[in-house]
């Protein structure tokens, strides 16, 4: 890629970006927009503001700066939580570590790569230059000036693992001071039991209450055991979206809201008076919900959740096997009760066993799938393949416009497009394997997806050259660093395209959200009022962390081999950090918290990443015939799996569960609270299955007072 090619594609991107930003600062200011750019704070208020017509709401302001900027950490933990914070800690990481690199990148090594003669480019016409001049591939080969380079990885290295350490610690001892400033809560005193042994004689509650009784007679406090309720899961959704909308209407003092034709969107069919409309429906989804309700009072499934009477006695029954035979009475932490993902329970240990088997083949299946856009990608970033492919477009790829936007920008985006697919297919796969609880199944989806990118997005196109076609080379670790070598250099100015299309314009989006204000929009205009639905989302961990981490990979990989990434990266991640906050405050609202459990997977992800630079410099090196610089690399892998060995074991444990120390504190600490007795009797159907709970609805003749959902014992 040429350097006009580049600026191309940055020019595109700026301008989408500063489009984004201006629309969303005049529709954010909108009355009916709220719902799109403000849903917690609608759901917190629970109705929407009004505001008379001003001139000031069509101009465009950057006061949303300001109010994302403002609020301390200790104000955004007590709003979004530890997961929240944990996540935006990425950001402050990777602002730290590229600020550093962009200092010693862009000052030093920019300078010597561009200096070098290894490439003979003209460098008197400017535009036309090809990028690889800025990289390492310019530097002569043999010179001198590489141990500058040399000493770039090594002082590089040890940066990355100061902050890394820093951060793990930092974000360990704010997990513990959490757990000590929280509430006492139903996970930290419930267990899942699953392969409950079965018994003719008794049934799965007698023979979880027998073994606990027995072998657990001084903590053990009470069960669940747990049935099939999927079927009245998707019922009892649809009764609350329709209680939702009855609720609403009844508040609304406009009479003409309550009539809508009941077809496609409202617009055909005859017209209903909702109210009556809605009722009938609510009272036909009670009989349904009765019938299956009663239906399922045998069918028990061989799992349960056990509850304790502190959390000491909990923790003693998750670390010590329960049975003579492993495969029975397997015991996790249970997941809070919002949290639990109730559609595991029908799988036995072997079929979760044999669907873990199908993920993992699913998985590799979809990876070699995506090699497709991967090759039409690369044939975009190379014109004359593009020509030998489609000879009729070689007239209009001979227009330099056209052929800076194919190759600087269209490939990225094509790249983008194929890649937001998925994420939802790994949460899929995640929930298929078993997983108990929501958070486990976005980790498990996050580390896919990490994985899936790393292999599809910068092996397969850095090497698709060389290895992709050559998959013996794995056979023979020897040729792998000068195989990377080879490969990796040649890709920067794609990976410098990559960072500006799928992260400038891509967190521009996030902020703007096309898609839910097109859906309000349309929801508006077939006569519905948009609130009735209002579901405040959730943010998406599994597909914005691994997008976030991989611009880290990109940042270590290239520091040294194209540091004129970096810049753009650091605009990236300053992007990121205000836009997030801004989301975090205003649209997102956590359903889960895992106490900052997603850190060690950006811990290791960047341990990854240095380990590659770390095989690329040995390769690098080699081919630019310094092999004493070469040899004297490898050091750094083993200091770097050195260092991540002692985190590993100095912080890991921590995410792993609470020591005794933090847990027989707290369990003293609530000896002298007088709400325990209270707590102690809700824990005991803190995890009743939501769908058995029964429903009811209150009934009158008047249209204006239709039945309304109701939930008991809620």
């Amino acid at each position: 890629m040429i350097l006009s090619a580049l600026l191309t594609s940055v020019g595109i991107n700026l301008g989408l970006c500063l489009l984004f930003f201006t629309l969303y600062s005049i529709l954010r200011k909108q009355p009916g927009n709220r719902i799109v750019y403000a849903p917690r704070l609608v759901e917190k208020e629970k109705k929407s503001q009004q505001a008379d017509f001003s001139l000031e709401r069509l101009l465009p302001s950057p006061g949303w700066v300001r109010q994302a900027w403002e609020p301390s950490e200790d104000e955004l933990l007590s709003t979004v939580g530890l997961d929240a914070v944990v996540f935006m800690h990425i950001f402050t990481f990777s602002l730290k570590v590229f600020t550093v690199a962009g200092i010693i990148g862009i000052t030093i090594l920019l300078p010597i790569n561009f200096l070098g003669n290894q490439l003979s480019y003209d460098f008197s016409d400017l535009p036309n230059k090809s990028l690889d001049s800025f990289s390492i591939s310019n530097v002569d080969d043999g010179s001198n000036r590489l141990w500058i380079h040399f000493c770039a990885a090594y002082v590089f290295t040890g940066v990355v693992c100061y902050f890394l350490y820093q951060e793990y610690s930092y974000i360990s001892s704010k997990r513990v001071s959490y757990f000590y400033s929280s509430k006492p809560q139903p996970h930290q005193f419930t267990l899942l039991v699953r392969g409950i042994p079965g018994s003719s004689r008794s049934s799965f509650s007698e023979v979880v209450e027998s073994f606990f009784k027995d072998y657990h007679p001084s903590t053990y406090l009470s069960h669940t055991v747990i049935r099939r309720t999927s079927k009245i899961q998707e019922l009892t959704k649809d009764a609350e979206k329709l209680y939702r909308r009855l609720a609403r209407l009844n508040s609304n003092d406009n009479s003409h809201k309550r009539f809508r034709r009941d077809g496609f969107l409202g617009i055909f069919g005859r017209k209903v008076d909702l109210l009556d409309h809605y009722g009938k429906r609510l009272e036909a989804l009670q009989d349904n919900v009765r019938m299956e309700q009663s239906s399922l009072a045998g069918k028990e499934v061989a799992a349960a959740f056990v509850s304790f009477n502190s959390r000491y006695g909990a923790a003693i029954a998750l670390h010590i096997q329960q049975g003579v035979n492993p495969t029975e009475w397997v015991t996790e932490q249970a997941p809070a009760p919002q949290d639990v993902h109730w559609p595991f329970f029908s799988s036995s240990f072997m079929k979760r066993w044999i669907c873990k088997l199908a993920v993992v083949v699913a998985c590799i299946a979809l990876t070699i799938l995506f090699l497709i856009p991967v090759v039409i990608v690369q044939g975009l970033t190379h014109l004359d393949q593009l020509e030998t492919w489609f000879p009729f477009l070689k007239g209009v790829l001979n227009l330099t416009f056209i052929s800076q936007v194919i190759t600087g920008y269209l490939p990225s985006l094509i790249l983008q497009l194929f890649l937001s697919f998925v994420p939802p297919i790994m949460i899929m796969f995640s929930s298929i394997q078993g997983h108990i609880s929501l958070s486990n199944i976005e980790k498990s989806a996050c580390s896919k997806v990490w994985w899936f990118t790393v292999w599809n997005i910068f092996f397969a196109n850095a090497l698709s050259g060389t290895a992709l076609y050559h998959v013996q080379v794995f056979l023979e670790p020897k040729k792998i660093p000068q195989v990377l070598a080879e490969g990796v250099p040649a890709q920067a100015s794609f990976f410098i395209a990559y960072v500006v299309t799928s992260g400038w314009t891509s967190i521009s989006s996030e902020l703007f959200r096309m898609f839910p204000l097109i859906c309000s929009f349309i929801s508006r205009l077939c006569c519905h009022n948009a609130s009735d639905d209002l579901e405040v989302p959730s943010i998406p961990y599994h597909s914005e962390i691994p997008r976030v981490i991989f611009s880290v990979l990109l940042g270590i990989t290239y520091f040294f081999l194209a540091p004129l990434i970096l810049p753009f990266l650091l605009v990236y991640y300053c992007l990121g950090y205000i836009i997030y906050r801004n989301q975090l405050l205003n649209v997102y609202a956590p359903k889960f918290e895992t106490g900052g459990k997603f850190w060690p997977i950006v811990h290791n992800s960047t341990i990854f990443s240095l380990l590659l630079m770390h095989v690329i410099a040995i390769g690098i090196f080699g081919l630019k015939k310094l092999p004493l610089a070469s040899s004297l690399v490898i050091p750094l892998p083993v200091l770097t799996l050195l260092f991540n060995e002692y985190c590993r074991k100095r912080f890991l444990p921590i995410f792993e569960a609470y020591p005794t120390e933090c847990l027989v504190k707290k369990d003293r600490e609530d000896q002298n609270d007088a709400t325990m007795a209270e707590f102690y009797g809700k824990l005991v159907t803190a995890y009743q299955d939501p769908a058995l709970m029964p429903v009811q609805y209150s009934g009158s003749s008047d249209g204006r007072t239709s039945p309304l959902l109701h939930a008991a014992n809620v």
